[in-house]
């Protein structure tokens, strides 16, 4: 372990120690408390979608309205889960900060973190309490974890619903036909479904690419939170 690491370690008291035990013990309690309340918000967004298919694919001439009525509400769930993400990930990243500033060198005495005052980042940390990624970034990551899967099934259950209700499709004609609601015409609801979809798939890319370069920065020996 380096000497300004060896001295930042010991610097703490037994008491103080034992103090900073219990801390991250809370760290970990609230952590896996947001997580839970991740998994809960992805559950409504699967029960709904559920619901929609049901209703849709009732009957050979029920309307695929509700599978374009349920993106409303996958929109809804998406934006609270981004949010509480953006909590869990403050929990989170406290804790592996800990794990890795002070319990790997009580593990390993030659081992080296990136972040020699790592006690400040933290005590900063706790005196201005602040989001680590920002909502683009949390809402990119819910989606690449699990509302990708959401959103396919959707897409993939509307157009089926387009191709195969009540008779199988014929021409894009009929393809248009079916997709109208009321006096909006198919063709410019498909072309937002394909906007809905993009935009997604764009916050989705921009996140993935944030997230490589938090791991290059990593990577470097520079260190962070979040």
């Amino acid at each position: 372990m380096g000497e300004d690491q060896s001295r930042a370690y010991t610097a703490l008291t037994d008491a103080e120690i034992t103090a900073f035990a219990h801390l991250y013990r809370g760290e970990v309690y609230r952590s896996t408390l947001w997580r839970t309340r991740l998994d809960t918000t992805t559950n409504w967004a699967v029960v709904t979608l559920g619901v929609a298919l049901s209703i849709t694919f009732a009957t050979p001439n029920a309307s695929p309205l509700p599978l374009l009525l349920v993106g409303v509400l996958i929109i809804f769930f998406l934006m609270l889960e981004a949010r509480r993400y953006r909590y869990f990930n403050v929990w989170r990243a406290r804790c592996r900060w800990m794990e890795t500033h002070f319990f790997v060198p009580m593990l390993d005495r030659e081992a080296i973190t990136c972040e020699t005052d790592w006690q400040k980042v933290l005590a900063k940390d706790y005196l201005h309490p602040a989001y680590h990624v920002p909502l683009r970034i949390a809402i990119g990551r819910r989606i690449r974890r699990n509302y990708v899967w959401v959103l396919l099934i959707q897409t993939m259950a509307y157009l089926g619903k387009l191709m195969v209700h009540p008779t199988p499709l014929t021409s894009i004609e009929d393809l248009y036909a079916r997709a109208a609601i009321g006096p909006v015409h198919g063709g410019w609801l498909l072309a937002l479904g394909a906007l809905y979809l993009g935009s997604w798939a764009v916050i989705a890319l921009v996140s993935w690419q944030d997230d490589k370069r938090r791991a290059a920065k990593r990577g470097s020996g520079s260190s962070g939170m979040g």
